[in-house]
């Protein structure tokens, strides 16, 4: 108990540490780079849970979710799960995420997930016509995936996820095949666990089609760009848990392709596994920097169990996101 006491403590020490920190050691580390991809809707969170946690849940992942955050926790999860989520962004923009979780055996799980972001209409705008032209438009995102996940042993665990993304804007269209790769591994000691990512790893791409410009006429020859592509690595365990209680923390280093390090805090508090709790904060992300909450409640019914959960997060001057999801065990 007193090796275990001691543990928690340098733990604690080392995110508390981490924080107090991290302002001053990632903004010279890859800021300059933003704005250099494309496929951006691909590093919107997509479920309530994660988000509430702050986007720290790779070492978590342990439901359908697991086929966008982590690829080797759906091996990882109880049960088969079907899952949609929603989230409601900026300017009327949705974003919405299904996902089918399958175990094939005991150590294989197999998944698919759909996400799709859409716009509604927007009328086009010239520099003759800067109040419009009477004509419209519409912008859409969507990403197909299909997931393998094994676990090799009873701590470690591996998946990998291919996608068929494509992302449309009037008459240009850009698409494109990517992978996710994951690796997650128990310690054995107080459930202590890592999980690492490397999310959106793919090919250049450039737009197809013909766009019409003033002064050029037609265009149909684009630059190439590349692929919102971020490596996570993660660290999460259990302060406290009983029958009745659950603390479960993380931490997270994230490192995209295309803007600066970021650091993710999150925890989440379980009442009897039936009632859920969640907070987090994402350290060098200068669009959020108001922390993020989540809570969820699960119902277990006859032949299934419900699990409905809620996540909010702070962006300042661009206003909250709300995130809403709801799954189910079959």
């Amino acid at each position: 108990m007193m090796m275990k006491k001691y543990f928690y403590s340098a733990l604690i020490f080392l995110l508390t540490c981490s924080s107090a920190t991290a302002q001053r050691i990632f903004p010279g580390l890859g800021g300059q780079r933003a704005g250099i991809t494309v496929f951006q809707f691909l590093k919107i969170g997509v479920t309530p849970r994660a988000e509430g946690m702050g986007g720290s849940f790779v070492a978590i992942s342990d439901d359908a979710s697991a086929l966008y955050w982590n690829p080797a926790g759906a091996v990882r999860s109880g049960a088969n799960e079907l899952m949609f989520a929603n989230t409601q962004w900026f300017a009327d923009i949705g974003l919405n995420y299904g996902a089918y979780l399958h175990h094939l055996t005991d150590q294989d799980a197999i998944g698919v997930s759909v996400t799709s972001l859409q716009t509604g209409d927007m009328e086009r705008t010239t520099v003759l016509a800067p109040s419009g032209t009477g004509a419209y438009f519409s912008y859409q995102d969507l990403a197909v995936g299909v997931t393998y996940s094994r676990a090799m042993t009873d701590q470690f665990s591996f998946g990998v996820t291919a996608k068929y993304v494509r992302e449309s804007i009037a008459e240009l269209a850009m698409q494109e095949v990517m992978i996710d790769l994951g690796a997650f591994y128990y310690t054995g000691y107080a459930n202590s666990r890592f999980g690492i990512t490397l999310s959106n790893f793919g090919g250049t791409t450039k737009p197809e089609g013909i766009a019409t410009s003033i002064g050029l006429g037609e265009v149909s020859d684009f630059q190439e760009f590349s692929p919102p592509t971020v490596f996570r690595m993660a660290f999460a365990f259990e302060p406290y848990q009983s029958e009745t209680y659950r603390m479960t923390m993380s931490v997270q280093l994230n490192h995209p392709n295309d803007n600066a390090e970021n650091l993710s805090l999150g925890g989440e508090f379980a009442w009897t596994e039936t009632v859920f709790l969640r907070g987090g904060y994402k350290i060098n992300v200068e669009e959020q920097q108001m922390p993020s909450y989540g809570i969820g409640v699960r119902i277990p019914v006859e032949y299934t169990t419900i699990r409905f959960d809620y996540g909010s997060a702070n962006f300042g001057t661009l206003g909250n996101t709300h995130r809403f999801s709801v799954s189910f065990t079959l």
